[in-house]
């Protein structure tokens, strides 16, 4: 049997969806192994001890712990869509973005998610914080469909699951938002077959069995 790269990954987890979305585009075929966090599989703590989602086991032994560098591998692999080469801009300016996207705005979307995690943290400073970043991506979508262009690249897709999960917060507040362009943004992608591609709903992976293919339109080979 070929070995395959294996994913340990949760559904909703917006990291583990970024990676999900750059290898199934890829054509990448790999293992995936689907984690509840509360009940973490020793398959995962042995390859990543710090247990967080995802990670990318190769054939080789090496392991890829941070979404970002599971996408550009998976890109560097096959990019058949052009997710490196954004109609504007290059790879250097869509990082910047993403690091914007990963740091700050995932802070305040932590605050405004979670606000009993952070009992120190003011929610509405957090939600302010949020909607500043946001409104940054409503102007740039004054120009183009996508944030580098008129076709979605690599930010498009590192960015839009952590839109999704502050999207879902509270979806009465998030439709009175004066942000139409970045609704029908995000709304495209979620309407997108590549999007319905990576989120199927799987059981637990348990330590000792085979996980499933993904993508789900592959076999494993035999």
């Amino acid at each position: 049997m070929t070995a395959l790269p294996v994913l340990y990954s949760f559904r909703r987890c917006p990291y583990a969806m970024r990676a999900r979305l750059a290898l199934a585009v890829s054509g990448q075929v790999c293992e995936l192994r689907e984690v509840v966090l509360r009940n973490k599989p020793q398959g995962l703590l042995q390859a990543s001890p710090k247990g967080t989602v995802p990670v990318l086991v190769l054939p080789g032994g090496q392991v890829l712990e941070q979404s970002l560098d599971i996408m550009l591998w998976a890109l560097a692999q096959n990019d058949p869509e052009g997710w490196l080469t954004p109609s504007n801009g290059t790879v250097a300016d869509m990082l910047a973005l993403i690091a914007e996207c990963d740091g700050p705005f995932k802070q305040a979307l932590d605050r405004c998610k979670y606000p009993s995690r952070y009992p120190d943290a003011d929610p509405a400073l957090a939600r302010t914080q949020a909607v500043d970043w946001l409104q940054t991506l409503e102007a740039r979508l004054a120009h183009h469909a996508c944030l580098y262009g008129n076709r979605a690249a690599l930010a498009d897709m590192a960015i839009a699951p952590f839109v999704r999960q502050f999207a879902g917060i509270d979806d009465g507040w998030w439709s009175a938002q004066p942000w139409p362009r970045l609704r029908a943004w995000l709304a495209h992608w979620q309407a997108s077959p590549l999007f319905e591609q990576v989120m199927p709903k799987l059981p637990a992976w348990v330590d000792g069995t085979q996980g499933v293919p993904f993508p789900h339109s592959t076999g494993m080979p035999g």
